[in-house]
């Protein structure tokens, strides 16, 4: 009503739209986005991240014709090739996905430059560091609660589907990607050295960072549940926190193929975040870092880390969550089978 004329409070009430589940009017919503400002591309991205969402011909040609305006800015431009990506996705022309795939990545990493080496000698320290006379030295520290379920590993490979039924259990609450992991690890290594920070931690202070994460996201909670989800992939690199500070904590491993995994990750433009996925050398090294430390986690903690393989979670559902639930220690519900009616 304030501003009828701004485009990017249009494109900001069709993410509400589609997070509420209206997805007509989300649809109307960057419609009106594009009609007040015809170049935004983040309006043509959102509606191909819609999934199911198709362009008309007359789209098409439209998007065509704003990438060849010199006068583009990049992030609109690449978004634009996000977006005629999925398009030619969906019409099954491969080749032409993967070029506008490739030429949006290609600027994306310009944006966001990504450290890769950096990031495997960080997974290198974390095996070196974090033994199993580590974790013997400090059992029993940390706070004691059990509510978080931490559902970890790659973006992009099932860890929404895996929420969802979870989320369908009587005793278990959904809540978000949560940041307060990272935020908590970072601000005690001073921003960069959080690996070190947290070998030095006291059981004082794991006692103190179990309870403040509880705390800090009591807000996300809406229901009087036991256990509530934290479902931000990104906290397989902050693992040995979690163990320290919440040792009764349950860990989900969301694993799927790295071809089918990787390549999701390389089509998708997110909103945050993610800079290893703009090039398919880096997200093939995270993949292997992120794989590796898992391992690694396996071998020094047997049984702490529960591993989803999604493939084997759609191909026969109904056991695997089973042997997910049974590993929560949570009862079996018909829910949890029927998860796609959970709003």
């Amino acid at each position: 009503r304030e501003y009828p004329s701004n485009a990017k409070v249009w494109l900001s009430y069709g993410h509400v739209l589609k997070t509420a589940g209206r997805q007509q009017d989300c649809i109307a919503a960057y419609r009106r986005c594009i009609a007040l400002e015809a170049k935004l591309g983040e309006a043509y991205w959102s509606l191909a991240n819609l999934k199911t969402f198709r362009f008309t011909a007359e789209d098409l040609a439209t998007l065509r014709a704003h990438l060849a305006d010199a006068s583009l800015s990049d992030i609109d431009r690449l978004n634009f090739h996000f977006a005629l990506g999925k398009a030619h996705e969906d019409a099954g022309e491969a080749e032409l996905a993967f070029e506008h795939y490739e030429r949006g990545n290609a600027l994306q990493r310009k944006r966001l430059p990504y450290d890769q080496p950096l990031n495997t000698a960080r997974m290198r320290r974390l095996k070196a560091l974090f033994t199993p006379e580590f974790f013997a030295q400090r059992k029993g520290q940390g706070h004691e609660s059990s509510e978080p379920i931490f559902i970890l590993g790659m973006p992009r490979a099932g860890s929404t589907l895996i929420e969802q039924i979870l989320a369908s259990h009587s005793m278990v609450e959904g809540t978000m990607e949560l940041p307060d992991i990272p935020a908590m690890a970072l601000r005690e290594g001073r921003g960069s050295d959080w690996i070190d920070a947290t070998v030095a931690l006291s059981a004082d202070d794991a006692e103190r960072l179990g309870a403040e994460f509880i705390e800090r996201t009591r807000i996300q909670r809406k229901t009087d549940t036991p256990f509530f989800i934290d479902k931000l992939p990104n906290n397989w690199n902050y693992l040995a926190f979690i163990r320290l500070i919440l040792p009764n904590a349950k860990i989900i491993d969301a694993r799927r193929h790295p071809l089918d995994c990787c390549f999701s990750n390389y089509r998708q433009h997110f909103a945050k975040g993610q800079a290893f996925s703009y090039d398919l050398a880096h997200m093939g090294q995270y993949y292997a870092d992120y794989v590796r430390a898992m391992a690694h986690f396996d071998a020094v903690a047997p049984g702490y880390v529960y591993r989803v393989i999604h493939e084997q979670l759609l191909d026969d559902p109904e056991q695997e969550i089973r042997k997910l639930l049974e590993y929560l220690g949570l009862p079996f519900e018909e829910a949890c089978l029927n998860f796609h009616e959970n709003k």
